[in-house]
């Protein structure tokens, strides 16, 4: 077997320090009661795993249990027999991604609009403003309370969520979160702007924004997973360099 990275098993800790989180077999699963998108509920194998048919069945039944669809997404590296084993079950792979970083004394401030200011959202009103972004970006329902819970539990923990505001006519144009931090490792997501104010590099003013303001929450290992080449671009402009792969599978039907 590989020998598992110092970074992919960091990762691998982070996805699961979730204190909701479900055990079965050699998986550590994240589920979201109130929202059944496939960014919010997925599995993280052991590091190192070799999950047996019934280990997998035992994994398949606690999603369907929940209504949700059976995935994962994680390290290939850390547990490289995991991914045979989900083949020969049925399992598709939804996407290979890169797996870059950023420590945040490394960031670049690119060019961005000027009418534009990014600054950290804390009140039920900037976090509902801030999902309503997002969720339009990413294509899910409208942003209801459940989002706004979701976020406030996020800064709970010791997350930060960011909003971009025209400050021409007030509205939110763009938003984006980190994750509560494990052991300095902390994900950026949810990197999102309106579609009236793309191509004004708000995207990558968010992004800049969010991983510097990591420093204040002790997170020295900043990571995301752009889900293709355009995001990754961006991403890179602000000081985002690869340092691995993300691999999501997922069981049809």
């Amino acid at each position: 077997m590989e020998s598992i990275r110092a970074l992919d098993a960091a990762v691998h800790a982070y996805l699961r320090a979730l204190p909701t989180a479900v055990r079965t077999g050699p998986f550590t699963i994240r589920f979201d009661e109130h929202d059944d998108a496939l960014p919010y509920n997925y599995a993280i194998p052991d590091d190192g795993g070799a999950p047996t048919a019934a280990d997998l069945a035992g994994l398949v039944a606690a999603f369907r249990t929940r209504a949700r669809t059976p995935r994962l997404e994680y390290v290939p590296q850390a547990a490289p027999e995991v991914e045979a084993a989900l083949l020969a079950a049925g399992f598709v792979p939804e996407g290979r991604f890169p797996l870059l970083v950023c420590p945040p004394e490394q960031v670049i401030d690119a060019a961005a609009d000027p009418a534009v200011e990014v600054s950290p959202v804390t009140t039920d009103a900037g976090l509902l403003a801030a999902a309503q972004v997002m969720n339009a970006a990413f294509e899910a329902p409208e942003a209801t309370e459940h989002d706004v819970a979701r976020l406030r539990r996020l800064i709970e923990r010791g997350g930060l969520a960011a909003a971009a505001t025209d400050i021409t006519t007030g509205e939110v144009v763009g938003a984006g979160q980190v994750g509560a931090p494990a052991k300095g490792v902390a994900e950026v997501a949810g990197i999102a702007v309106r579609a009236s104010h793309r191509r004004r590099g708000i995207a990558g003013a968010v992004t800049a924004f969010l991983t510097r303001a990591c420093a204040g929450t002790g997170v020295t290992t900043p990571f995301l997973t752009p889900a293709d080449e355009a995001a990754g671009r961006v991403y890179e402009r602000v000081g985002y360099r690869r340092a691995g792969d993300m691999l999501h599978i997922s069981l049809p039907g």
